[in-house]
């Protein structure tokens, strides 16, 4: 179960502005918070794809989700993913850490952090282009990662 539930009149408004800053109509799919976050996840591609600046909201709403998803998919508390800005997680069953910075932690930023959870990129290009900042014996999510 994701860490927050997002209110659904945000995730429409987050969507529905990423579609007008991409010259696109509105939103009209199922109105489940689920769709609009993929919707969103989705819009905010295409503002990469096409060098357009997300807007703000809405990339943090696709990062927190598939985040979120990461978490639910590799539960644990042994690697923090953090994506500054907008969200960090923690995941990945092991040894747990309870102060502190923990021993295994992954930073990146948002495009990154969504090129990998939807399969456009994978950990190891990622990791050789320097896109990625990996520390810990546990911090490789290459078995997590594209999330389904």
């Amino acid at each position: 179960m994701p860490a927050h539930k997002p209110d659904p009149a945000k995730i429409r408004s987050a969507l529905d502005a990423q579609l007008t800053a991409l010259g696109e109509p509105s939103y009209d799919g199922p109105e489940s918070p689920g769709a609009m976050l993929g919707a969103c996840v989705t819009a905010v591609m295409r503002a990469y794809g096409r060098d357009v600046r997300p807007e703000r909201e809405a990339a943090r709403l696709a990062v927190r989700h598939l985040l979120d998803r990461l978490a639910a998919a590799a539960p644990g508390r042994t690697v923090e993913v953090r994506v500054p800005p907008y969200a960090a997680v923690q995941c990945v069953e092991g040894p747990r850490h309870t102060r502190g910075t923990p021993p295994n932690v992954v930073e990146t930023d948002a495009r990154t952090w969504l090129e990998l959870a939807t399969g456009r990129l994978t950990w190891a290009e990622a990791t050789a282009a320097g896109r990625i900042a990996a520390s810990g014996s546990r911090a490789d999510l290459t078995d997590y990662l594209p999330l389904t």
